[in-house]
């Protein structure tokens, strides 16, 4: 069986020096291995090959057979880490809570319990003959977060 505290020393070590980061690693059934990683900037395929390498390096296929997967994050994947949510900061997201509210909006700050979106809220003002748009935020602890993903407009 593969060890995950050591694979995920390795890629640790891999990706040292780099803002790049580890949003997930599983080891399934048959020692399949599956690495996610994500950084600001894009992950492109000559940066999962060269972790790809490091991690073959570490684990000799012919001691230990397995196979393995390194990719980024899938862009509707919802956030597993506090990094992707630094990511998206200004960016359209869609949360669902866990008590099943559904919101859009604008997420403009994480901290290490909480993050807060702006999402907009029609208002009617005394005496106005139309509501006017404002925008409320709303802070959500990672708790309260069922799922959070970026939300992708075709506008």
């Amino acid at each position: 069986m593969i060890d995950k505290q050591l694979l995920t020393q390795t890629i640790e070590q891999a990706i040292e020096g780099t803002s790049i980061f580890i949003v997930d690693i599983k080891i399934n059934p048959g020692n399949v291995i599956i690495v996610e990683i994500d950084s600001p900037e894009s992950i492109d395929i000559d940066t999962c090959a060269s972790i790809t390498r490091t991690i073959e390096a570490v684990f000799d296929r012919d001691t230990e057979d397995y196979e393995l997967e390194v990719g980024s994050a899938g862009l509707t994947s919802p956030f597993k880490v506090k990094g992707q949510y630094l990511k998206n900061i200004g960016n359209e997201v869609e949360v669902l809570t866990r008590d099943g509210r559904k919101m859009q909006g604008t997420l403009t700050h994480v901290s290490d319990n909480d993050f807060t979106i702006e999402v907009s809220k029609k208002v009617k003002e005394p005496g106005a003959k139309r509501p006017t748009i404002v925008m409320e935020p709303i802070t959500i602890t990672f708790d309260n977060a069922k799922t959070v993903k970026y939300l992708i407009n075709f506008k």
